[in-house]
C-alpha cells in the first residue's frame, strides 16, 4: 500500500505534538505526586477509588480500575476501584429516569463514602455529567482528582483554590491530551504499587 506524503506528514506530526504534550506535563509534576499521594494514603485507609470518564475516557477510567484491582507491575493484593462507567444497567436505567448527566453523580451519592477518592476523567474540563460527579463527591466529603485537558474547563473553576487536585494536559487536541491522561494512569498506578502497605 502506498503511503502519501500527506500521510507521513500527519504522522510525524502527530508523534511531534504527543512528545511536547508530554514533555509540558512535567509543570505539573508536583500536582501528580500530591495526586499519588491522597491514592496512596486513601488506599491505606482502606478508602475506595470511583473513577469515571465519557468516551476514550471511559476507556482510561476502566483502565485505571482494572490496573488497581488486578495489579499494574508488582504482585501486590486486590485494592478498591470502581469504573462507573461500566455498568450498562446503571448507566441506561439513570440516564433514562434523570438524565444523562446524573449517570455518575447517581453512583457517587450511592458507592462513595467520606475520604473515599473519585478520579474523574474529562478532556475539555466542562462534562456536565463529570461536573455532577465532581458535585456529589464534595457534598460527601471524598477526595477529588480531576484530569482534564486545554484550560481545565468549568472543573478547573470548581476545584482551584481547594484542597482537590486538578491535572491539566495542555494542548487542544482530545487525542493528544488522552495520551497525556495514559501516561499520568500508568505513572499514579505505578506510584500505587510501590507505596502501599
Amino acid at each position: 500500500m502506498y503511503i502519501s506524503l500527506e500521510a507521513k506528514n500527519i504522522i510525524h506530526q502527530s508523534i511531534i505534538e504527543s512528545i511536547n504534550n508530554i514533555q509540558a506535563s512535567l509543570g505539573v509534576l508536583d500536582k501528580i505526586e500530591q495526586a499519588a499521594k491522597i491514592l496512596v494514603s486513601g488506599l491505606n485507609q482502606k478508602n475506595k477509588i470511583l473513577i469515571c470518564g465519557n468516551g476514550g475516557s471511559a476507556a482510561d477510567a476502566q483502565h485505571m480500575a482494572a490496573e488497581i484491582i488486578g495489579r499494574f507491575e508488582v504482585e501486590r493484593k486486590s485494592l478498591p476501584a470502581i469504573a462507573l462507567n461500566t455498568d450498562t444497567s446503571i448507566l441506561t436505567a439513570v440516564g433514562n429516569d434523570y438524565g444523562f448527566e446524573h449517570i455518575f453523580s447517581r453512583q457517587v451519592q450511592g458507592l462513595g463514602n467520606e475520604k473515599d477518592i473519585l478520579i474523574a476523567i474529562s478532556t475539555s474540563g466542562n462534562s456536565k455529567n463529570i461536573i455532577k460527579a465532581i458535585e456529589a463527591a464534595l457534598q460527601k466529603n471524598m477526595q477529588i482528582i480531576a484530569f482534564t485537558g486545554k484550560n481545565g474547563g468549568k472543573i478547573e473553576e470548581i476545584l482551584q483554590n481547594s484542597n482537590h487536585i486538578n491535572l491539566i494536559a495542555t494542548g487542544s487536541s482530545t487525542a493528544r491530551i488522552q495520551e497525556v491522561h495514559g501516561i499520568w494512569i500508568h505513572v499514579l498506578c505505578q506510584i500505587i504499587d510501590k507505596y502501599y502497605k
